[in-house]
């Protein structure tokens, strides 16, 4: 159903702590597991993220839609959020080269939004709480009826989404007469990951998840890239075999979120469940290895768990995070092969990052000297 200006909306949460707001997008009841995004800027991108799959995202910023949106400012084919719930929410917008308001956009992608309410307590409330599940809607204001719906939610916890979003046939990008080949192992992956490899002289194939490694192989690229994606590392289990297969090839690798957890796992690490995750485009990380500080975008709301990284001889910690100390990039000693927790084709976020696509493009050109 369209929006109608000024209709009711309604936030609850796991635990029944309820917020009363407005309405924007359309007329509607979405559910997922709440998260909160403290960048001030990029909410387009951050929607059409497809980490973000099966997520409500509350915006810390108190000001949602003010600059429109724009064609080229998207990370996937489509909105990729369950729902939105901010303090402010803008059907008009500023700015000339926008295609367009927030408001259409969400009526053209069928997106529940909230607005209206006390975010600052929602965030301060998830942020001491945990992770948990939300239902909000502007059609359905019984509260029992509402609860009822939200127990049927399943938890992010051993969610698999990856298939819901990733390419369902191969397709190849870029340059087809660029210097490099490399192979995108798609889970969900941003396009400007894949902007980003192409910027640096790389003609790619994506494969969807579930492509076996032989296939892959038989394509005989210089690199794999394994992308980013939404839901449990854990309970992808036949990706991580497959990951395991393509470790066997020593073709330089390099894995971004949910491809750093699926490669830690491939490579006998642990991944836990995070209180309330990552997600934000100003996340300090330390680099081991130079000693250098980034500033960094990241979204993930699991994380490789720092002992069983510690604990491995064949595991060097190569990046952490400043704020928790969390497991934020490794590099695997028998292997050429690395990967990092956040997002160094941010998009939106700074660049301080971005070295890591030329480290992976030189390890593919080492790699080529000894191998082609």
């Amino acid at each position: 159903m369209k929006y109608h200006t000024k209709a009711r909306g309604i936030v609850m949460l796991e635990d029944g702590t309820v917020f009363h707001g407005l309405s924007a997008g359309i007329l509607g009841t979405s559910t997922g597991e709440i998260c909160f995004n403290t960048g001030m800027t990029g909410y387009q991108e951050i929607y059409t993220d497809p980490s973000y799959y099966g997520q409500i995202m509350v915006c810390a910023t108190a000001h949602i839609g003010n600059y429109g949106v724009d064609d080229d400012e998207i990370e996937s084919d489509s909105v990729k959020i369950a729902g939105l719930i901010c303090k402010k929410f803008s059907e008009t917008y500023s700015r000339p080269m926008a295609d367009g308001s927030l408001q259409e956009y969400f009526e053209k992608n069928n997106i529940v939004a909230i607005t209206d309410v006390d975010s600052r307590a929602i965030v301060r409330h998830i942020r001491d709480k945990g992770a948990m599940n939300v239902i909000i809607s502007s059609i359905e204001f019984d509260e029992k009826k509402l609860k009822a719906e939200l127990d049927k939610v399943p938890s992010m916890q051993g969610l698999e989404l990856s298939s819901k979003v990733c390419s369902k046939e191969a397709f190849e990008y870029g340059d087809a007469t660029a210097e490099h080949k490399i192979a995108v192992m798609d889970y969900g992956t941003k396009l400007n990951i894949l902007r980003s490899l192409t910027q640096r002289g790389a003609k790619l194939k994506v494969f969807p998840m579930g492509t076996p490694a032989e296939e892959v192989k038989a394509w005989e690229p210089d690199g794999i890239m394994l992308s980013n994606g939404p839901g449990d590392p854990g309970a992808m289990q036949p990706a991580v075999d497959n990951i395991k297969k393509m470790l066997d090839f020593d073709i330089p690798i390099f894995g971004i979120c949910l491809g750093h957890q699926l490669l830690s796992l491939a490579s006998g690490l642990k991944t836990i469940k995070m209180h309330n995750g990552h997600r934000g485009i100003n996340h300090p990380v330390i680099n081991c290895i130079s000693g250098k500080g980034e500033v960094t975008s990241q979204n993930h709301g699991f994380v490789v768990d720092k002992e069983s990284a510690e604990s491995n001889d064949q595991i060097e910690i190569t990046h952490l995070h400043l704020n928790d100390d969390t497991v934020a990039g490794i590099r695997l000693k028998d292997k050429p092969a690395f990967s990092v927790q956040y997002h160094p084709e941010a998009s939106p976020g700074p660049h301080d990052s971005k070295y890591l696509f030329d480290q992976f493009i030189e390890m593919i050109a080492e790699y080529k000297k000894v191998n082609v």
